[in-house]
């Protein structure tokens, strides 16, 4: 099944905010390097957010981590391309540590070439697309999305709509998130 398909089917649940009145603009003196503007960076955020839950919002590259009322922490991501953008309501279901990765059907059947030679899984380590670490999403019946927020070994790519639908972080920073957010953790993706 594909990815895209899953907010028809009811897995997940619809959102009812819109990403432009969801989150407030970061201060310019918040931004910790302005020479990356996807470098972690606390920013205020819209209240209303369960202090701990994972906010993102595909258009605009950036996943926010609630820590505070009115406060989160904001990652540079890489997102799906058009077709394969993934938005909804999930939970964190799973975590793992230096992921083993299996492309999705889906996957071999768009670039065989590209994917076919997994088809039998990749294990985790440092060449491994998923990279350090990965949040599996479920929804809240506990059914796997196939939807990852997970690290890379392409940190070029954060910023921009490249990947098969999950959402990708530097390594260092779903290091990060995954020592902070348990099984779990309300994720809703924008």
């Amino acid at each position: 099944m594909l990815r895209r398909n899953l907010l028809t089917l009811g897995l997940a649940l619809p959102l009812v905010a819109l990403p432009g009145v969801t989150l407030a603009q970061a201060a310019p003196k918040a931004r910790a390097n302005a020479a990356d503007p996807y470098a972690p960076v606390e920013v205020p955020i819209r209240e209303g957010f369960e202090v701990g839950s994972i906010v993102v919002v595909s258009d605009d590259y950036f996943l926010y981590h609630v820590i505070a009322p009115g406060r989160a922490i904001r990652y540079g991501v890489a997102v799906g391309t058009d077709e394969l953008v993934w938005r909804g309501r999930a939970l964190v279901g799973r975590k793992v540590e230096w992921p083993s990765w299996t492309p999705t059907a889906e996957m071999i059947k768009r670039k065989p070439e590209q994917y076919g030679k997994y088809k039998d899984g990749m294990p985790g380590g440092p060449q491994n697309p998923l990279g350090a670490r990965a949040l599996y999403l479920h929804t809240e019946g506990g059914n796997d999305t196939a939807i990852r927020i997970h690290g890379t070994t392409d940190p070029s790519s954060i910023g921009r709509s490249v990947s098969n639908g999950c959402i990708r972080m530097r390594n260092e920073a779903v290091m990060d998130l995954y020592d902070d957010v348990p099984v779990g953790t309300p994720v809703y993706v924008y």
